[in-house]
């Protein structure tokens, strides 16, 4: 990395000088590099995952070619539930590597080629078959997001200092934005609710394309060896991860705390559904939705990214405040006649919740590389992982029942179980920022 570049990391990221100093050398020499590869390399990822939306571009795919509904329903818990339930029983093959970069490439490759199979579905299936085929690919590209999950964490942990890592991901955040306000203005252009699915096969193409694009970057990521590859099951990983939920309270403090932050996730689904049960949205309604997360990304990105470095246990308890309340005065609008059918109320609280979810994500992505040291980021980001793909299909599953009695009963469940994990993150230990309470 040439001073150009490390010229460019410094502009884009507000170091702390006393974390950089606690590095050994060989890693501090290379932090601006490997900053910006992983800038470059997570923006691109998340510019993919932008496409590869299942509540959003991939549901509308799936009922464009005459798909059954049963299948859109499940292609968000298969993405969301898919990536993080193996994660625990891939942890021991992980540590069996010494260079964590590589596990990142092959989950990079697979989610490539998941995407580039879903590109080829989309531009010649139809009907149950082409949707079957979708739902296999999700569950393809979330297994290799798995991979990718675990190792990214590591290699975070192990070349770039606290007080960095939460701006790396908040400007990775910022950057996906702009494609998500691309993607949904394009789509408005294209053709508003009936865009050919051969267009959308194109953007699964350049999706595909991206992920090539990340794995050749973060190919060039210095990473140092580490501690040495770890062969020790210890008993299987079954019984490690239950060990260590046990025996470990803040990290089992952090996993119930995460658990509880889903309102700002879970949300936006229903508010969707409920702009086409009053008459305000529908397929053809994607654009704007699509823009406004990208919006969200855009404004609250960086900003995130700043927050989290100073204080991620803070922003994720104000992230989840203020998406239940999002919720509850969504809720106490709908109650209005004339606001019930207004055609900006449905878009513009999916925007803040948009807002606020990047803000909850940036945090515990950061709180869980911060809290950890050496091999123990790998279970701790493996198991939380696992345990919140568990958490997530009983919340979930939960949310849709009551939603058969109406989706204002389910986002209100979601913003009561958010008023929970307000309460509950103000136990947790302090980690940003090199500084550790409790």
């Amino acid at each position: 990395m040439g001073r150009a570049g490390a010229k460019i990391y410094g502009r884009l990221i507000k170091a702390d000088e006393d974390a950089l100093a606690r590095l050994p050398e060989d890693v501090r020499r290379n932090v601006p590099g490997n900053g910006l590869r992983l800038v470059v390399a997570h923006a691109l990822q998340n510019a993919g995952d932008q496409i590869v939306n299942a509540s959003t571009v991939l549901a509308w795919l799936v009922a464009s070619l005459d798909g059954p509904s049963w299948i859109i329903g499940l292609l968000v818990p298969v993405r969301e539930s898919g990536s993080m339930l193996p994660q625990a029983a891939l942890a021991p093959w992980v540590r069996r590597h010494r260079q964590r970069k590589r596990i990142w490439i092959i989950g990079a490759a697979g989610q490539a080629a998941a995407v580039a199979a879903m590109a080829f579905t989309a531009a010649v299936g139809t009907g149950t078959a082409a949707g079957a085929a979708i739902l296999l690919e999700v569950a393809g590209f979330a297994l290799a997001r798995a991979l990718a999950s675990i190792a990214s964490k590591d290699v975070q942990g192990r070349t770039i200092p606290p007080g960095q890592r939460g701006q790396i991901n908040g400007i990775a955040a910022f950057a996906s934005g702009i494609v998500a306000v691309t993607v949904g203005l394009s789509i408005r252009l294209i053709g508003g609710g009936d865009v050919d699915p051969a267009a959308l096969a194109a953007l699964l193409g350049c999706a595909a394309l991206a992920w090539l694009a990340a794995l050749l970057v973060f190919a060039r990521v210095k990473e140092p060896d580490g501690l040495p590859a770890e062969n020790n099951d210890d008993g299987g990983w079954l019984v490690r991860s239950w060990s260590l939920l046990r025996e470990d309270k803040p990290f089992r403090r952090f996993v119930g705390v995460r658990g509880l932050l889903l309102v700002s996730a879970l949300s936006p689904p229903f508010i969707v559904a409920m702009a086409e049960e009053r008459g305000t949205g529908g397929l053809g309604g994607l654009g704007p939705f699509v823009i406004a997360s990208g919006l969200a990304a855009i404004l609250g990105g960086r900003l995130a990214g700043r927050l989290a470095d100073r204080s991620s246990k803070n922003l994720m308890m104000w992230g989840c405040a203020a998406s239940s309340l999002v919720v509850f005065a969504l809720l106490a609008a709908t109650a209005v006649p004339s606001l019930a059918t207004s055609s900006w109320l449905y878009p513009a609280a999916f925007f803040l919740l948009a807002l606020n979810h990047i803000g909850v994500r940036v945090a515990r992505k950061t709180y869980v590389v911060d809290m950890a040291t050496g091999d123990q980021r790998t279970e701790y980001v493996a198991v939380s992982n696992t345990a919140m793909g568990v958490l997530l299909l009983v919340t979930g599953g939960i949310s849709s029942a009551l939603a058969q009695l109406g989706t204002g009963v389910a986002l209100l469940f979601l913003a009561i179980m958010g008023s929970a994990g307000v309460v509950a993150a103000r136990f947790l230990p302090e980690v940003s920022g090199g500084k550790r309470t409790g």
